[in-house]
């Protein structure tokens, strides 16, 4: 019985590859390709799936992890830091995109049902290919990108009642022909119960799982509880992704939440894939080819018209115009949970099968051309950014709102970024009583620092009128304590044509930037990758050092070594090259202490002349608390000091003798 189901999956799979593997190649999102082989394998293209449905109950279980996941990621506390321009600006959005495509559809000669529930379909975007691609390209912490991501979280969340509102807007509320006050009781009763469930049983019971230290036990039981609490609400008439997500949210405010999600998250790909596909085997690519300027003028619809309303929103929540263009470029696709909430439109009755194909040709082309449209937002919002605008508009009313009345600083230090490195910058400025003023782009952080009467002003400062404003002209230094690489190079490069003389210091998370922003114009790059490689090592080599034998025991090697934690600036270099050279080739890391009636006591490295006598390489000196880390030929050697040397074992014993350890009494 099984094995029809196990050829459709061998032919879908198969075929998945060998297109994935040409949207690798041509940097098309995954979901495209997905879409793509749905179309050639379903009825509409070669046939090659006979189980079409066998294949839809496959996506159903896709859906399902889905929106578990979705809900166990639900950063509950970020929406709410962000809540100003997410809840403002994603509200705006999601609701005048669907009443607007509501409005335009009963132009159309919609019944007034199925307008509105067009509306809905449009005012969701693709959470997936858009997260995708701002990981991809590192822009997850950009200034567009975070309002990006918590306007696609709060949308995430508006399928919820999206969902359950649909069989309202059929007349219907279960199939049981219950009224819909009978209906939503019954949902919200559902919810209170999976919520105390969430407060009360599931921490306990995932307690009980995770002390067996079985990582398939655990597995099964996260499993089982986000199919179950789907199977349940369906049960009572509601619907798998209604359950499914908040059987995330159960676990995803608990301390399992990680393990949880890192543990099904490999499940949620593999039947996602046979969800997008399931939707391609829907689409009927003669019908969209048969009036193909329809399609495209309808393509061409959606993607201004989402564009404008969602770039409507960020500025009345108070972005900068370019920024909220750029949100607005991100926004403007028809996503994945629009195909999800279309099949139970068409099960209800509200979307026709004509319009449906239209649906699913406009919905997959403006995903395809997403990558695009992700790729040159910046561009375009830059560009139409030169166009004069007010002030309010230009540069987002929640700066206008916060420019302080005071002159404008000069000769002072410019921190762009409130984040733990530029907190750390500004606290250690004020208390050297060293000028400085910040920019950031978070509104609730500006309002709550100019509270306290912090130096800070609000704005993307990516824009030259935003820098200008905190006098980057006339500052002395300016430092760009940002993680998001794209965002950085930008922001580098108009701070060095704003101020040509000014230092700048930029931040950046990857070796490989470090280039890039010097050409750009940054006098010096902090890179994290480079930094937490010195720290590691350097420690490494520290702890490793404190752990030597020393002729008076440990505890005195190891106080030494903690003196040495103190001047560590001094010491990483040298640690880290000579920890290169211990990797290399393999040579060991030693303490040798210097004995009083030793030749080496009194005598210069350079009449001792380690290298050329027995082969090893002097680099530090530890002498009572303090470290001696900058060696030279006229360094002398006092009795009782600890040298650090390196070489080959058989070499370390031949210093050893020089300096006289073995007789150290």
């Amino acid at each position: 019985m099984a094995f029809p189901l196990l050829g459709d999956t061998v032919v879908v799979l198969g075929l998945a590859i060998v297109v994935l593997f040409a949207c690798h190649r041509l940097r098309v999102p995954s979901i495209v390709g997905f879409l793509v082989t749905g179309v050639v394998v379903g009825p509409h293209g070669l046939s090659l799936v006979r189980g079409a449905e066998d294949v839809r109950e496959l996506a159903e279980v896709g859906v399902v992890f889905l929106l578990f996941t979705i809900g166990m990621e639900f950063p509950l506390d970020s929406l709410w830091r962000n809540r100003l321009t997410v809840l403002l600006g994603g509200a705006i959005q999601i609701l005048g995109t669907l009443g607007v495509g509501a409005l335009l559809a009963w132009r159309l000669g919609w019944p007034a049902n199925q307008a509105i529930f067009a509306g809905m379909l449009l005012s969701l975007s693709s959470t997936a290919v858009v997260l995708k691609l701002l990981q991809q390209r590192g822009e997850m912490e950009a200034a567009d990108g975070r309002v990006t991501v918590g306007v696609l979280i709060l949308q995430d969340l508006a399928i919820v009642p999206m969902i359950m509102l649909t069989p309202l807007l059929a007349g219907v509320a279960t199939g049981s022909g219950q009224s819909p006050g009978w209906w939503l009781a019954k949902a919200v009763g559902v919810v209170v119960l999976v919520l105390a469930g969430a407060r009360w049983a599931v921490p306990g019971a995932l307690h009980m799982v995770t002390r067996t230290r079985d990582r398939e036990l655990f597995l099964l039981a996260v499993v089982a509880l986000g199919v179950g609490v789907a199977w349940l609400t369906a049960a009572a008439g509601l619907s798998l992704a209604l359950g499914a997500f908040l059987a995330g949210l159960m676990i995803g405010q608990s301390v399992y939440s990680h393990q949880a999600l890192g543990s099904t998250l490999p499940l949620r790909d593999v039947f996602m894939s046979f969800f997008f596909v399931s939707v391609g085997m829907l689409l009927d690519v003669r019908q969209a080819a048969a009036e193909p300027l329809t399609t495209l003028g309808l393509v061409a619809v959606v993607l201004l018209l989402k564009t404008l309303i969602a770039t409507g929103g960020g500025v009345a929540a108070g972005l900068p115009l370019a920024t909220a263009l750029a949100v607005g470029l991100s926004l403007c696709q028809i996503g994945e949970f629009s195909f999800i909430l279309s099949e139970v439109g068409v099960e209800h009755g509200l979307l026709p099968g004509a319009e449906h194909q239209r649906f699913l040709a406009v919905s997959v082309l403006s995903m395809a051309l997403t990558p695009l449209l992700v790729a040159g937002r910046h561009r375009i919002a830059d560009r139409l950014g030169r166009f004069r605008a007010p002030t309010w508009l230009r540069d987002g009313w929640l700066r206008t709102e916060s420019q302080a009345p005071e002159r404008r600083p000069a000769d002072h230090l410019l921190i762009i970024g409130l984040g733990f490195t530029g907190q750390t910058v500004a606290r250690a400025s004020a208390a050297a009583g060293i000028p400085y003023h910040v920019i950031e782009l978070n509104a609730s952080t500006v309002r709550a620092e100019r509270a306290r009467g912090h130096p800070i002003s609000y704005g993307d400062a990516a824009q030259e009128a935003v820098l200008l404003e905190a006098g980057a002209e006339r500052a002395r230094v300016v430092v760009i304590a940002l993680p998001d690489p794209t965002t950085v190079r930008r922001i580098c490069a108009v701070v060095r044509r704003v101020n040509p003389s000014a230092r700048v210091i930029a931040r950046t998370r990857f070796i490989s930037e470090v280039g890039a922003l010097h050409a750009l114009g940054a006098d010096g790059v902090v890179a994290d990758e480079h930094e937490a490689a010195m720290e590691v090592l350097s420690g490494a080599l520290l702890s490793y050092l404190s752990d030597m034998e020393a002729p008076e025991g440990a505890k005195w090697t190891r106080r030494s070594a903690e003196a040495a934690w103190t001047t560590r600036a001094a010491m990483s270099s040298r640690l880290v090259r000579a920890g290169s050279e211990l990797l290399d080739l393999n040579l060991e890391l030693r303490a040798l202490r210097v004995c009083p009636d030793s030749e080496a006591a009194g005598a210069s490295l350079r009449d001792l002349s380690l290298p050329e006598r027995v082969a090893v390489t002097a680099f530090a000196v530890w002498r009572g608390p303090d470290v001696i880390a900058e060696l030279d030929g006229e360094t002398r050697l006092q009795p009782d000091d600890v040298v650090v040397a390196a070489g080959a074992p058989d070499r370390l014993d031949a210093t050893e003798a020089l300096l006289g350890g073995s007789g150290c009494g």
